[in-house]
């Protein structure tokens, strides 16, 4: 059995550890199933998705030094749940939601243009002064820390 990047195979559990589970195939070659990969939904435990000697579907996902083989249970599956497009740690894409209900833009009056520039001053000025307060504290805070480190 010649084994590449991209083909699905059947295999069994052979082995579970806290980072992974390991998956053996016919003809004695194993591989691994690291725990990002078990499954399409946060993992913290292996053994809530696998148990040793279940035969599972992995696809081979890279073929390191050494012949190390990694696999994946989650690539594997034909229609993998939803995940958004998203990968991990990555920021969903910003688009702005098509409005229909309001009128295209007009100008506002000179009152409401002001109120606005002044309710922006306002909220900048209270940032501002709760910005100098915590700078305050964690200095006050990381200067303590310095004198009792030195005694």
């Amino acid at each position: 059995m010649e084994l590449a990047v991209g083909i699905v195979l059947e295999g069994k559990v052979t082995g579970i550890t806290k980072f992974g589970a390991f998956v053996s195939f016919e003809g004695g070659r194993s591989g691994l199933v690291h725990i990002s990969e078990v499954a399409n939904a946060y993992v913290s435990d292996v053994n809530d998705y696998v148990k040793v000697g279940q035969t599972v579907k992995v696809k081979v996902i890279g073929i390191g030094e050494g012949g190390k083989i990694n696999l994946s249970i989650k690539r594997a599956e034909e229609n993998p749940r939803p995940d958004n497009g998203m990968r991990r740690n990555e920021a969903p894409a910003r688009t702005a939601p098509a409005r229909r209900d309001r009128p295209a833009y007009t100008a506002a009056p000179e009152t409401q243009r002001n109120s606005g520039k002044e309710d922006f001053e306002d909220r900048l000025k209270k940032f501002m002064q709760e910005s100098d307060s915590r700078i305050a504290d964690n200095r006050m805070y990381s200067e303590r820390r310095q004198r009792n480190r030195r005694r």
